[in-house]
């Protein structure tokens, strides 16, 4: 659907599960990721949640958000989206995920982060796009930073994860 120099953002679908569970189920991605904590979950329970969010079907009027499959090299290696997203406000929560360890630090989040703020502003017309992310985070708040966001909080002590409290940042781009 959004193409990029070496990425694709797709719908996700059924055939992605086996992959996002595995994603879901890899303590080292969920730590990178802040993990609040790192929770095993069930193959079933995967299908389970994609089959209730298919059977709810539709897109119009969706204001809870979009989700997408990051593709690279025509293979699944995470996912982002758009969430909780606020009509009247015109903002969204921004959320990411780089499964695919191989992947790590060669710039392919950067490109999806920007390929979704593009895709909020001009697509979704949204003027406000945040995030959060743990302080020790630090390879996510440098991608955050290229792609133009500025830290606008921390919450100190916020959040406890791999066995100690760490910081929570909110990060925000805004539309030009």
């Amino acid at each position: 659907m959004l193409s990029d120099q070496r990425i694709t953002l797709r719908a996700i679908e059924r055939d992605d599960i086996p992959t996002i569970h595995a994603i879901n189920n890899d303590v080292a991605v969920e730590l990178a990721g802040g993990g609040d904590p790192p929770w095993p979950q069930s193959l079933a329970r995967a299908f389970a949640d994609f089959d209730r969010g298919a059977a709810e079907g539709g897109r119009a009027g969706n204001t809870q958000g979009v989700n997408f499959a990051i593709e690279a090299d025509g293979k699944l290696i995470g996912f982002c989206g758009l969430n909780h997203r606020d009509p009247f406000a015109q903002t969204a929560e921004l959320g990411i995920t780089i499964g695919d360890k191989a992947y790590w630090g060669r710039g392919y989040g950067r490109e999806a982060v920007g390929l979704l703020v593009e895709y909020g502003f001009t697509k979704l017309n949204l003027r406000r796009v945040y995030l959060r992310v743990h302080a020790r985070n630090e390879r996510a708040i440098r991608a955050y930073r290229a792609c133009g966001f500025v830290e606008e909080g921390r919450l100190r002590q916020h959040v406890w994860s791999d066995g100690a409290y760490d910081d929570l940042l909110y990060m925000a781009i805004l539309r030009k």
